[in-house]
């Protein structure tokens, strides 16, 4: 086998990491890493020195790695694993060096995607994914602008007596439950650590706009500012996530950005915002109306089309599935309206200008390149097939008489591996080794006994 081939980042990426290496001499390690399936970071740790080394592309992983399961184990019967050797793939940069300011010793980071050996995009690296799409949308005259809305609960290191996780704000001697939405004094209590948040995001030029406090004590949202480009919303929403969890352990907090943490709180969501301009630029869901043009309605008939062939992606974990509940902001039914947040895809008050669908069914728990990429392989349909939306929904759209949103994990996973829409948009052999790991991460939680058929089963049957 040849050797590989030496690969370097955009002239961009390497003008700015070779800025920051000058700029900060007294750097210890860098962490270099690209994001798997389940958008976990995988990766190693090196001396400052290595940077070079890292720039150049000479980072390398088995290309297995960004398709281990949660636990971070190997898919059996995987075609990345034994089937071809294990062989390894090459980390080229997609983001500049910049400093992880969470660690004691001075570590810098280096967001990267793994590529075949000959530089090659690999099928694996859900990042991939995403440029599908995103080229396919360009063929068709559009790109896309899109922000994404974050909700997280921020945690006490310790649990309570039944081991079970515990909100900062949680009060044990509160009587009435609280969820204090909008409260000032909720974000004002967890000051610092916000303050930290922030000076981490100007670090990392992660575009963080508005914090609030959300509808469950201790339960955050953290909006990111919108881009023309969804891969640099995707790295900058999986970047944010990781910077949040790392300024938490420097508080000795946690976060959690699972999809429901608390079986009778909110659950954690991420709501993407998603526009489209034409080559000058113009948003064409505006047509001057309140109402917004036809092409809003072909996006938003395609977005509804795909969803249920999506949930595997929305919903990707065994938890996601407790979030949607009647009455719970959690979408149920495939509906959309103006300004209204019980429909699964919300079209905001704003002006013409800034006309946007709010896409609510994904949790905060999802990969965003592949939320990104089911939503825009939506539009796409919607688009080259000229689809039609159905009416608006006014008021409660829980009561709507409406096809249902998927609600059990392996139904998601048969519809995702049965759709004729994922083998014209993704790569379809992304498709098959994604179904692998989900069947086996699914085959592992079902074959875990919990602790509640213990307490009432186990001496009363």
């Amino acid at each position: 086998m040849s050797e590989p081939k030496e690969f370097t980042p955009s002239a961009e990426i390497l003008a700015e990491s070779e800025s920051f290496l000058r700029d900060h001499p007294d750097l210890k390690w860098i962490e270099g890493f690209a994001f798997d399936i389940n958008g976990i970071p995988r990766g190693k740790w090196l001396p400052a020195d290595a940077a070079g080394k890292l720039l150049e592309g000479g980072l390398q992983m088995p290309r297995s790695a960004v398709s281990l399961d949660v636990w971070g184990r190997d898919i059996e019967n995987s075609p990345l694993v034994f089937a071809s050797g294990d062989s390894d793939g090459i980390c080229i940069p997609v983001s500049p060096i910049s400093m992880a300011p969470w660690h004691r010793e001075k570590t810098a980071q280096l967001h990267m995607q793994l590529h075949e050996a000959d530089g090659s995009p690999l099928y694996a690296d859900p990042r991939t994914q995403l440029q599908r799409v995103v080229e396919r949308l360009g063929e068709l005259g559009y790109r896309a602008v899109c922000a994404t809305e974050l909700e997280f609960y921020l945690l006490r290191e310790d649990v309570d007596h039944l081991a079970r996780p515990r909100p900062v704000s949680d009060n044990d001697a509160e009587l009435v439950p609280s969820t204090d939405v909008y409260d000032l004094s909720e974000l004002d209590a967890q000051r610092h650590f916000f303050a930290d948040v922030r000076a981490a995001c100007e670090e990392q030029g992660i575009p963080a706009d508005s914090i609030l406090s959300e509808c469950a004590p201790g339960q955050f949202e953290i909006n990111l500012l919108h881009s023309a480009d969804p891969l640099k919303v995707a790295d900058q929403t999986l970047l944010f996530k990781r910077l949040l969890k790392g300024v938490a352990r420097s508080h000795g907090l946690r976060v959690s950005t699972m999809a429901k943490p608390f079986g009778d709180q909110a659950g954690n969501g991420m709501h993407v915002h998603l526009s489209l301009v034409d080559e000058t630029g113009n948003n064409v869901f505006n047509d001057g109306s309140e109402e917004g043009s036809d092409l809003l309605r072909q996006a938003v008939a395609g977005m509804l089309a795909a969803a249920n062939d999506s949930m595997a992606v929305f919903a990707p974990h065994s938890n996601s599935y407790r979030r949607f509940q009647e009455s719970s902001h959690a979408p149920l039914n495939l509906c959309w309206g103006y300004d209204n947040r019980t429909t699964t895809l919300r079209v905001p008050a704003s002006n013409p200008e800034a006309r946007r669908i709010e896409h609510r069914i994904a949790g905060a728990d999802v990969n965003p390149y592949l939320v990104l990429t089911a939503i825009l392989a939506g539009v796409c349909h919607g688009l080259e097939n000229r689809l039609e939306a159905p009416d608006p929904v006014e008021g409660d759209a829980y009561q709507v008489e409406s096809e249902q949103l998927i609600n059990t994990w392996g139904a998601a996973l048969e519809r995702f591996e049965q759709s004729a829409l994922w083998q014209k948009y993704l790569d379809p052999r992304f498709v098959e080794l994604f179904v692998l790991l989900k069947r086996q991460e699914l085959a592992e939680i079902a074959a875990r006994v919990t602790d509640v058929e213990y307490q009432s089963y186990l001496h009363r049957v």
